[in-house]
């Protein structure tokens, strides 16, 4: 069973959230999720700028 990650630093952008959280290893990530119904839309990134721009540019297939 995997610990489930702690996020911290959590922003919002529209209803995509952004998050850091160190994984595995010990290195540092960042997911952008979009908390919208039947959305699904979640992705990690490396970097916090690449998450908060796929934030800000996601649109939701969902309307």
């Amino acid at each position: 069973m995997t610990a489930q990650p702690r996020f911290r630093r959590v922003t919002r952008f529209g209803p995509v959230q952004v998050g850091t959280y160190y994984d595995g290893r010990g290195r540092e990530k960042h997911t952008a999720a979009c908390t919208a119904p039947r959305c699904g839309f979640s992705a990690d990134y490396d970097s916090r700028s690449a998450a908060e721009l796929a934030a800000r540019t996601h649109r939701c297939p969902v309307r």
